[in-house]
């Protein structure tokens, strides 16, 4: 095995970071889709022979031990673990910027018995992680992919910030998803990075990819903040943490130091962590294609400043190029009806390229019905993915015909996969949000503050409605005014009872933590009752899909009689899900997408005698 690169000389530079401490319902809400589709092409083994005579005779870009396409959480993390262990390394990128989704994202990361909850004092055990793992994710994973992830995701993340400058925090209070299951946790599993100078990338940090949401300017927030924020304006807890907020920003600001939490941070963690182990990332390199030799995959086809090109690749090559939820033919051929490419919050360059790639090369596909759903609001600038709104107290969802059919504060991949189980019967797509003054004179909503006015262009776009009655308003969105008065009716004698036996909101943990516990007896509960009234177009919104390559517990690419392709690994949503058809917990996409990246790195290494 080989450390250097050729044409340039790549050498492994040791480890500028030390280990340091870190800062500290039941199975009937699943909505399981059914068996995954998509099985792949029944390619023979290698390139066709023309494309493989023509790949050869491009220009070679270089030989590394492991070839990454994709930087987003899995690309860099298994880049970081590939160096560490003594190979060679690139990562080649599509976008302009590094990052992808997960640099877009709230960069929460469920992984558990990580050693960030347990030096918290979180009960967690191995034993209880299997058991909720398996009841979550039943029988659509198989015990061994579930089994390496818990197994590997506490070592990834100790690895992780003994090799890069991230640290974490502990998400208190953000509930496992069904903590009510064998194995739950009321208090969470779920970890965020914490604050990161962003000067330590130097220029590096013109190419970070931005965030899906800006920070509101002056301060300085993390994922754990939002829930409070939104409270901001009727809790004396909202307001202190809105006053940290600031506070943070305010010295960071002193400090001249440029602060970055949540995707921000992560990427920016992940980024520096290769900078220092000198691991090249090629910005604007898109793949064309994976390079095999006899079954085997020894490299990947680029284009690289406009030129077609050959990246060689001693020992194996890594896909983590997120998914396909930008590219509209694919989610035609594998999603349901109704669905579009301008409802995803996730990077817009990804359009299923590794998927593809992976494809050709004979993999098999899994899971490529699904999404990390969850309620958007078709804003006109760019889809808004609905947390905390569809769950404070003084909102409901209904349907075309007026009527509720979910339990609004339900894990957000199961209210869309209940929006589209029913929609062929009962239209749910779009349902709508319903709400009150009361509830905007309360609450943040996105980034318009409480007793604001939302911009004009939410009501000429059709995304929000408003009206002085429930009768008006319903003319407005095209539903039954009698069925909607009937519907609030009967919702506000269930919130005034604090109770809700149709469809059992705030019956679990999870419920009650996007909401206002000063309302009483159920913080879920209010009900409207304040002109004017207000509706929000709600669509199946996601935050990228989780259908991609096959993949066993070791990271490595399937064809579709289980057989390997060797020297191919896929993590991230490149790949099928471990998580299957549901959800675990917040950062069920970004804890999984590193482990098994990490994986990967690690058993190439293992096969190289590294």
């Amino acid at each position: 095995m080989s450390t250097n690169a050729d044409p340039a000389r790549h050498t492994e530079a040791s480890s500028a970071y030390s280990t340091a401490s870190t800062s500290g319902p039941g199975p009937s809400r699943r909505r399981v889709l059914g068996a995954a589709t998509g099985t792949g092409l029944a390619l023979a083994t290698g390139l066709p022979g023309a494309a493989s005579a023509s790949a050869a005779d491009l220009p070679l870009l270089g030989t590394y031990d492991v070839v990454v396409i994709g930087s987003g959480a899995a690309g860099m993390t298994a880049a970081l673990t590939a160096t560490k262990q003594g190979m060679s390394c690139v990562v080649v990128e599509k976008a302009p910027t590094f990052g992808g989704s997960a640099a877009r994202s709230g960069a929460g990361v469920w992984i558990p018995n990580n050693p960030v909850i347990l030096a918290a004092g979180v009960p967690d055990t191995p034993a209880k992680a299997a058991t909720y793992l398996a009841a979550v994710v039943g029988p659509d994973v198989s015990a061994a992919r579930q089994q390496a992830f818990l197994g590997s995701g506490p070592a990834m993340i100790s690895f992780v910030m003994a090799n890069s400058p991230l640290r974490f925090r502990w998400m208190e209070g953000y509930s496992d998803y069904y903590p009510e299951l064998p194995g739950g946790l009321p208090g969470g599993r779920s970890i965020e990075p914490d604050q990161l100078d962003g000067n330590i990338l130097g220029a590096e940090l013109a190419h970070l990819n931005p965030s899906y949401m800006t920070v509101p300017t002056g301060m300085v927030v993390f994922s754990s903040d939002y829930k409070w924020l939104t409270l901001a304006a009727v809790s004396a807890k909202g307001a202190a943490v809105a006053t940290t907020c600031l506070a943070r920003g305010t010295q960071a600001a002193l400090l001249g130091q440029k602060p970055l939490t949540m995707g921000q941070s992560l990427a920016a963690g992940l980024r520096a962590g290769l900078l220092a182990a000198q691991v090249p990332v090629w910005l604007n390199t898109p793949l064309s294609d994976l390079y095999l030799e006899n079954g085997t995959a020894t490299g990947a086809l680029v284009t690289r400043n406009g030129t077609p090109g050959l990246i060689r690749a001693r020992h194996g090559v890594i896909v983590g190029s997120g998914g396909f939820e930008h590219n509209a033919a694919m989610r035609d051929q594998y999603q349901r009806q109704p669905i579009g490419t301008e409802w995803t919050v996730g990077a817009k360059e990804n359009t299923g390229d590794g998927i593809q790639a992976g494809q050709r090369a004979g993999a098999a596909l899994d899971l490529m019905d699904d999404a990390w759903w969850g309620p958007a609001i078709p804003l006109p600038d760019q889809p808004y993915f609905c947390l905390a709104e569809r769950t404070l107290p003084g909102g409901l969802l209904v349907n075309a015909a007026g009527a509720r059919f979910v339990n609004e504060a339900a894990p957000y991949s199961d209210v869309v996969h209940i929006m589209y189980d029913r929609d062929s019967s009962a239209p749910d797509i779009p349902a709508w949000l319903i709400v009150d003054q009361n509830y905007r004179n309360r609450y943040l909503f996105k980034d318009v503050l409480p007793t604001f006015t939302f911009p004009d262009a939410w009501y000429t776009s059709g995304a929000a409605h408003k009206a002085w009655t429930l009768d008006a308003l319903a003319a407005q969105i095209g539903m039954p005014a009698a069925a909607l008065r009937t519907t609030v009716n009967r919702f506000n004698t269930l919130a005034l009872n604090g109770n809700d036996p149709d469809f059992h909101r705030g019956d679990s943990a999870y419920d009650h933590y996007y909401t206002d516990p000063a309302i009483l007896p159920n913080s879920c509960l209010a009900p409207l009752w304040l002109a004017p009234f207000y509706a929000f177009k709600i669509v199946p919104g996601d935050l990228g899909t989780k259908g991609g390559l096959r993949t066993d517990a070791r990271a490595r690419v399937l064809r579709p009689d289980g057989s390997v392709i060797p020297g191919l690994y896929a993590a991230g949503n490149a790949s099928a899900a471990v998580m299957g058809h549901s959800y675990a917990g917040a950062g069920s996409t970004i804890g999984p997408a590193m482990t098994f990246g990490y994986i990967a790195a690690l058993d190439i290494a293992a096969g190289a005698g590294a």
